[in-house]
């Protein structure tokens, strides 16, 4: 039996329940999938390695940040065949996100919207996860580590924040992703404004260089940005991430623009809208930054990828990598092939 007909027949039963429900079942049945060696018949993508930021990727498509913030699944989710594995957002101290319920399906869009707020169990946790994993032990592959501010911390000191993650999860990283973009932590998008991320950028490139004096290993920064951004935003972006010489640019976060979905059930719920009605809005960013930026910073493309197709129209565009996740709640596990396949021997390198 295909991946893809096994994930249709118990696709019905997860959606049964409620999101986050569903959610909190899905991870760790994979986690005993892996263990009982479950995971090892699936058919995986072909190696199509990629260097992008440095990092020789074994293949373009990615597992987005969000789905497993605390790294508690790496082992398991490296399995379903992703060229690289993003974990988090982490936050310096743990804590419990918004309250319930905060997840929805919108089945009638292909979308999720989502307004979970950073729940995690801290960034100590979270390293503990990352080290006692065997992805990470074993050097398998590239793995991101994403880091946020605390919704207590005052926007005015997020900096802080940043630094003390970097600190923390800099030794076990290939990546670290700093998320400016979440909508879902009040205030958080305002570092995405000119004199913010400039000041943030800053901060944090000094931080890499001297950690990879420390460490004697260089690992790049990514930046994660929104796609309701409109052309001076974006371009300001560019410049700054130019200027500071930060490694790669994640484009984009959940949208606040649910004007495709009001009309449907959960559509008007609060929150970032995820899965087919951000497709076309991160396109547009990915299409700008490259304008901005042409070859000289590595984007990765992630929004709305539902098929094949669509991971290749963002390579296309200009992005050198792509990031799956709601996609994979609607289409299953068999969509890291897909869109592997679909991406093929494209020149996306960078």
């Amino acid at each position: 039996m295909s991946e893809k007909l096994l994930y249709a027949l118990t696709r019905p039963l997860l959606f049964s329940l409620n999101a986050e429900a569903a959610h909190n079942l899905t991870l760790p049945a994979l986690r005993k999938a892996h263990a009982l060696g479950l995971t090892a018949r699936l058919r995986k993508a072909a190696p199509d390695p990629r260097v992008v930021m440095g990092l020789t990727f074994p293949n373009p498509v990615g597992l987005a940040a969000g789905l497993d913030k605390d790294g508690a699944y790496i082992d398991a989710l490296a399995a379903l065949g992703f060229g690289s594995i993003e974990v988090g957002t982490v936050t310096p101290r743990a804590q419990p996100g918004n309250p319930k319920p905060r997840i929805f399906r919108l089945p009638a869009k292909r979308a999720i919207i989502n307004r979970m707020g950073f729940n995690n169990g801290g960034v100590d946790a979270f390293v503990a996860n990352v080290q006692s994993s065997k992805f990470y032990q074993n050097k398998e592959g590239i793995l991101g580590l994403n880091i946020g501010k605390n919704a207590a911390t005052p926007i005015e000191n997020a900096v802080d924040d940043y630094l003390h993650c970097l600190e923390k999860v800099y030794p076990y990283a290939s990546y670290v992703t700093v998320n400016i973009s979440s909508p879902n932590t009040a205030n958080l998008r305002q570092l995405q404004g000119a004199s913010e991320l400039d000041a943030l950028l800053a901060t944090l490139k000094q931080a890499q260089l001297r950690l990879s004096d420390q460490h004697k290993r260089y690992v790049p920064l990514a930046l994660k940005i929104a796609p309701d951004l409109d052309a001076e935003q974006i371009k300001n972006i560019a410049d700054t991430l130019l200027r500071h010489k930060i490694d790669g640019v994640i484009a984009t976060n959940t949208t606040l623009n649910h004007r495709t979905v009001d009309r449907v059930r959960n559509g008007n719920e609060q929150g970032g809208v995820s899965g087919e009605p951000v497709f076309e809005l991160s396109n547009i960013v990915i299409r700008a930054l490259k304008r901005e930026m042409g070859d000289a910073l590595p984007i990765i493309g992630v929004g709305g990828i539902m098929n094949g197709d669509d991971a290749r129209v963002k390579m296309k565009l200009g992005a050198s990598l792509v990031q799956l996740y709601t996609g994979l709640i609607y289409a299953g596990p068999g969509l890291v092939r897909e869109c592997a396949q679909a991406i093929g021997g494209q020149d996306g390198q960078a």
